[in-house]
């Protein structure tokens, strides 16, 4: 909603939980390292366009590890979709990272996503297809080597999202 996006501006979320901790996660496929740091150092120094020459254990963004409590008062004016899957609760997660980053591949069940800024690029393989990829190699730098190497055959369906498409 566009209450929702007001609420998402970059001064905005700086007033409001500038001081506040968040929980980084590197990009790279088996690493579990998390770094803790007040959201304002994130913004300031670390939320930047992804380098294609730094691997994933050294690229940190701020994905899925919310505090629910601590930015209570933002999530509690998101209006979700009126999808629903039977026989299930709905798991939100909100993040914020730079330019050509992103969560390497991994696996999914059904879920719903949403932009609110910017763009968020998908590359969907079956379940019974694994991609090429490097487990330390960020998406971006798979998309500049490896995407343009991959025959027909080999390459995934892809969804690009912008703001207010479903």
């Amino acid at each position: 909603s566009k209450a929702f996006r007001a609420l998402c501006t970059r001064e905005k979320l700086l007033a409001a939980f500038g001081a506040l901790p968040v929980r980084l996660s590197t990009a790279n496929t088996y690493s579990y390292r998390k770094v803790d740091v007040p959201f304002q150092e994130y913004v300031e120094h670390l939320l930047k366009p992804q380098d294609p020459a730094q691997l994933g254990s050294d690229t940190l963004y701020f994905f899925g590890d919310n505090n629910f409590t601590e930015w209570g008062s933002l999530f509690q004016q998101y209006v979700p979709p009126p999808f629903r899957i039977p026989g299930t609760s709905p798991a939100y997660s909100f993040g914020i990272a730079g330019s050509g980053s992103g969560v390497p591949f991994h696996w999914h069940g059904p879920g719903y996503s949403e932009v609110i800024f910017g763009r968020k690029r998908w590359f969907l393989y079956p379940p019974d297809k694994t991609p090429h990829f490097h487990p330390n190699e960020t998406t971006l730098a798979w998309l500049q080597h490896t995407y343009p190497t991959l025959s027909r055959a080999e390459q995934p369906l892809e969804c690009t999202l912008r703001p207010g498409e479903v």
